[in-house]
Order: C-alpha cells, then structure tokens, then sequence
C-alpha cells in the first residue's frame, strides 16, 4: 500500500476528505491517505511542501499562488472549491471600532506572513482605499487572534466568515465586515518531485475525491453532521452549503491571471509566472 501524505485546514471545506478515508475509498486502490490538520493555515503549508513534509496540501489560491511565484517548486493539480471565500472581518467585542473605516492604519492579526490571512488584510485595505501601510502581528492561529485582540497587540483580525461564527455567537468577536475573494477559494497543491513520479497516483486520488465532492450536498442530514462537528448552529451552515460549491476541474487560466495580476498590483510578488508552468495540464 502506498502512502501519501495530505495536508489542510480543519475546517468543514475538507470533511470531504475524511470521509472518504474513513469510509476506505483510498484503501480500496491501494493508497493510504494520511491527513495532517494544519490549523496555522496556508502559509505553514507552503513551508510544509517546500520541505517535503507533505506530499499534497488543500490551499487557498492565493497563497499558493504567490509561494509559487517565489520558488515553491509546486504544481496546481486542480480546483477544490470553486465559489469565493467569505473573509470576515472581526474586532475584540469590547472593541471600540464600529465600521471598516475605523480599521485604516490599525493592526491587522494574521497566522503567517503570505498566509490567506495576511494577503487579504492586504487586499481588503486596497479595496478601502486604505493608501498606507498596514501594521502587522503574527498570531499563528484562531487561538492566537483571540489573544491578540482580547489583550490589544492587534486589533482585526480576517477568517473564514463561518468558522468565526461560534466566536461572534459567544461575544468573543464581533463582525464589523466581510471581504469575498474575487476568485475561486480553494486548489489541491502537489510537490512537483512527487507528481512526476507518482501522476497515476494523483489521478486517482482526484477521481475518488471528486466523487465524493459531488455527492456531498446530498449526504443525509450533512448539515447536522456539519454543525456538529465544527460547533455551528445548523441554519448558519444550511448557509454556508447554499455558497460553497466544489469543483471537479482544472483551474482556469483566468483565474489563475486575476490571482497573479492582484498579488502584483499588491506587490506581494515581482513577476508573473506562466500558467502552464504552474498547473497541470
């Protein structure tokens, strides 16, 4: 049995995952899928394939993008989730700011430098027309932005809309914000010394997940199952089911050039990189 080794964020985009290793559609070909929960998010993935601690990571576009850009020799072997990420953007409870323009210069709370959290606190400051810096601290994980706002090192913090939602539910956050990414949220990332030798097996990993993706929505009561597992209240993840949709596909060229043309206008990166050279054909 071969074993490869897969990464992502513990969050209910990848229950899919886990439920096709616990249900043995990997062990049916003969592969071993182990998963590692990454909940640093996708700045410690990047750092996770260019070490060779994983062999493939579920990412967010973005970051991926960007890391490849600066020398991750990886590849883009498809679209996971197609519909956008809902960035929310949260503050202390105690917190005396109110609205978004109150944020502008403020300290933004971020898991990693080149993070998902870190590249859109960047783009939701473009979006504002915030033109000045904006200050940064490093908090590693939702735990570690709960500490940062509650004592005042930071004072926003941007993550997925859903996941924060038990925080804003138990008057540790308060939402003042949202910011979607204008692009598809989420691709599956392999190492490129492991694709090249091992494309059968990437194929057939692809297929298995696919099947599952689109079956998902239809799985009985998977809203509980969901909410439940991810300490939700049913109807908000009725909602989040309604805006995520998964993908079966490459990603496309255009995406691909609107990720790369923001990360240059945001001068997260100094040059672009050409498709073919970053995903699999």
């Amino acid at each position: 049995m071969k074993t490869v080794r897969i990464a992502g964020v513990p969050e209910h985009f990848n229950l899919p995952w886990h439920l096709a290793i616990d249900s043995g559609d990997f062990d049916a070909v003969d592969l071993n899928l182990t998963w590692t929960d990454v909940p640093e998010g996708t700045g410690k993935m990047c750092q996770m394939l260019r070490e060779d601690t994983t062999d493939l990571a579920v990412i967010l576009t973005e970051g991926i993008l960007k890391d490849i850009a600066s020398g991750n020799p990886s590849t883009i072997v498809q679209e996971y989730v197609s519909s956008p990420l809902l960035w929310g953007i949260h503050v202390a409870h105690a917190s005396p700011y109110k609205d978004l323009a109150d944020l502008k210069g403020k300290t933004a709370a971020i898991s990693r430098l080149g993070s998902g959290s870190h590249l859109m606190a960047l783009v939701n400051a473009k979006q504002q027309n915030w033109n000045s810096e904006v200050p940064l601290q490093i908090v590693n994980t939702i735990d570690g932005a709960v500490t940062a706002l509650s004592e005042g090192t930071a004072d926003y913090f941007m993550w997925e809309r859903f996941m924060t939602q038990p925080l804003v539910d138990q008057g540790i956050f308060r939402r003042i914000g949202s910011c979607p990414t204008p692009w598809p949220s989420f691709v599956i990332v392999c190492r490129n010394e492991y694709l090249e030798k091992n494309r059968a097996v990437i194929e057939q990993i692809l297929e298995i997940i696919n099947i599952t993706t689109e079956e998902f929505k239809q799985i009985p009561s998977i809203d509980r199952t969901l909410a439940s597992k991810f300490n939700q209240k049913t109807t908000d993840i009725q909602q989040w089911l309604e805006l995520t949709k998964w993908s079966q596909k490459p990603l496309d060229q255009a995406a691909f050039d609107a990720v790369q043309q923001e990360l240059l206008s945001l001068n997260l990166i100094d040059k672009t990189i050409n498709y073919h050279q970053a995903v699999k054909s």
